[in-house]
């Protein structure tokens, strides 16, 4: 990942986004479908969500950034 992270305060500097909260979980197959609803719904409020899945540790996790 491009830029510089801080995971006590959750922020980090990826281009123009700005990491600003991060939280895993177990797996909820459909959870693309809640990150999708919240990225179409919340983009003028100026924050994107992502979401990755580590099979290995079985768990999800989402990213919210600040654009």
């Amino acid at each position: 990942m491009k830029g510089t992270e801080d995971m006590e305060t959750g922020a980090a500097e990826h281009g123009k986004l700005e990491l600003i909260a991060v939280k895993s979980f177990k797996p909820y197959d459909e959870m693309y479908k809640v990150i999708d609803f919240l990225n179409k719904n919340l983009k003028e409020k100026k924050v994107v969500f992502g979401l990755t899945k580590d099979t290995e540790k079985g768990t999800m996790t989402i990213f919210i950034y600040e654009t």
